[in-house]
């Protein structure tokens, strides 16, 4: 007999539908060796799967009679890939076996593919893994298959129960969470009416919105805080610069509390990366910028993304956030050269022989370095035992392209005994500073809005020329700096780009001549000092 249901397989970050068709026939050997196969490009994960419905079944109660059984996943030209096969599969087997009564002619499958005398289950999609005693496990991906049951016009979606609350973000589909095998069969035949997990969106992300860090936690460092919110309020890269325990660290894992709240397209599109990569951890929604901190040991794959079935990498996960790289040099050479296109592209193209697959990876970079190997190049408390061409060797692990790439470079310097007794209660707080990053943002808003752009950041040559006007004392003080400290063509713009976003936490128009020399001293890698 043969019986269908309907699943999907995670590509990209995005979902196609995939018929479970399974086929079973008598057979007059035992049970064991019966023949069980599994088609349609399965990988290990669903091959797998053979012990683990044989068990579920039996310790769920159900009979498993001796029969040759054949499990097809269309369309056999997609690869499939992770155990979330398990639900649809054993819920189909079942069925083949008599245990789900279905009206004939209901067959699941796309438009047009129904047969007459087949048997299956239309209106459910259903995704899971499966343990042996029948439970029902998590699995990643679940919310972009909730937006293709969506589109589908799929009304019921079967999830484990860990998966409901993300995938239930979606309107216009019943998100149901499974705790076990017998539960999804009463309420396939009818025999419990099950209830659909329902969260408000708006909401859900409002309550996930906490910050744990706050800039008010951070004493002394008022120049750096200055950078931080200019690098914010435009969407800026930074560098930062300074020895051993003077804060870089503190201070970047602070950066995601003071970037403007996300908007919940910008939530969503960010929480499906994450539930395709399995790293969401039951939160829903995502409320917070995401923030990554990959060691200084990670690859070029896991940095960009990649493997035989392409997964998102940490530029992907920075999605819509910051991505921070801690001690910068340390980072091989190669690695940091991918990151060149997804800064200014904001995607990343992973090519395999079967697939190609591309991920966004808009994201904002936070990097720290010491000075010199031993860290204290130009530090007045510790004397530096690196001979300048050692410090020149050091710094030029970063490439000058990569460096172009980084609107601003600002020292870090060790904090004063000073400051580190003050008490912070006159330390400004991350609201406060996110507050005015908020408005500068919603100005450059208003300026771009015909321009499909989001931020100073993302301006290109030609909006550069047009929003970055400079009067002719701008214009000399520009040109002095940039003969001075020799300075590309791309630096120049990202000059420009930083100052248009100073003006704009002033609430000024135009770019005055203040704002350009703020601008200028954000290049501390262009300085004479470190050639």
């Amino acid at each position: 007999m043969l019986f269908k249901t309907l699943s999907a397989s995670v590509i990209g970050i995005d979902s196609t539908l995939v018929e479970v068709e399974v086929d079973t026939s008598p057979t007059s050997r035992d049970r064991e060796d019966a023949m069980f196969a599994t088609v349609g490009l399965p990988d290990a994960a669903v091959r797998e799967s053979r012990e683990r419905l044989k068990a579920a079944m039996r310790n769920c109660g159900y009979e498993t009679p001796s029969a040759n059984v054949i499990i097809n996943l269309a369309p056999a030209s997609v690869r499939k890939e992770g155990s979330g096969f398990d639900l649809p599969m054993v819920v189909a087997l079942l069925g083949a076996w008599g245990a789900i009564q279905r009206p004939r002619g209901a067959a699941a499958g796309a438009e047009g593919s129904e047969g007459a005398g087949l048997y299956g289950i239309a209106d459910y999609l259903f995704v899971g893994e499966l343990a042996l005693d029948g439970a029902v496990r998590p699995v990643r991906g679940a919310l972009p298959m909730a937006v293709l049951a969506r589109n589908l016009q799929i009304q019921n979606l079967v999830v484990p129960e860990a998966n409901a609350c993300e995938a239930a973000v979606v309107q216009g589909v019943n998100v149901y969470g499974a705790r076990n095998l017998p539960e999804v069969l009463d309420w396939v035949n009818g025999r419990s009416e099950p209830r659909p997990v329902k969260v408000n969106p708006e909401e859900l992300l409002e309550n996930n919105r906490n910050y744990v860090d706050d800039f008010s936690d951070v004493k002394g460092q008022q120049t750096t805080k200055r950078a931080l919110e200019v690098a914010c309020a435009g969407g800026h890269n930074i560098l930062m610069i300074g020895p051993p325990g003077s804060g870089k660290t503190m201070l970047a894992r602070r950066i995601p509390s003071i970037l403007p709240g996300l908007t919940f397209e910008e939530a969503l599109e960010a929480t499906k990366i994450h539930s395709v990569a399995g790293v969401l951890e039951g939160r829903g929604l995502l409320g917070c910028r995401p923030f990554r901190a990959p060691h200084h040991t990670i690859s070029d794959a896991g940095l960009i993304g990649g493997g035989t079935v392409p997964r998102p990498g940490e530029v992907s996960l920075a999605h819509h956030g910051l991505l921070f790289l801690d001690e910068l040099p340390e980072f091989p050479r190669t690695v940091l050269e991918v990151m060149r296109q997804p800064l200014e592209d904001g995607h990343v193209t992973i090519v395999r022989a079967a697939t190609s697959v591309t991920f966004p990876a808009r994201f904002m970079l936070a990097a720290a370095m010491n000075p010199c190997p031993c860290g204290y190049f130009n530090d007045p408390s510790r004397e530096c035992q690196c001979t300048p061409p050692v410090i020149q060797r050091y710094v030029s692990r970063i490439s000058g392209p990569l460096l172009d790439r980084i609107d601003i470079h600002i020292d870090v310097p060790a904090v004063k005994y000073q400051d580190l007794r003050k008490s912070s209660a006159g330390e400004e707080t991350s609201q406060t500073i996110r507050e005015r990053v908020t408005a500068a943002r919603q100005r450059q808003l208003e300026r771009f809005r015909n321009q499909k752009l989001f931020c100073n950041a993302q301006m290109s040559t030609r909006h550069v020329a047009r929003y970055c006007d400079l009067s002719p004392e701008c214009s000399r003080l520009l040109e002095k700096a940039v003969l001075r400290m020799g300075l590309s063509a791309r630096a120049h713009d990202r000059i420009l780009k930083v100052s248009r976003t100073i003006a704009d936490l002033a609430a000024s128009e135009n770019i005055q001549p203040d704002h350009l020399s703020e601008a200028i001293q954000y290049r501390t890698l262009d300085r004479d000092y470190w050639a």
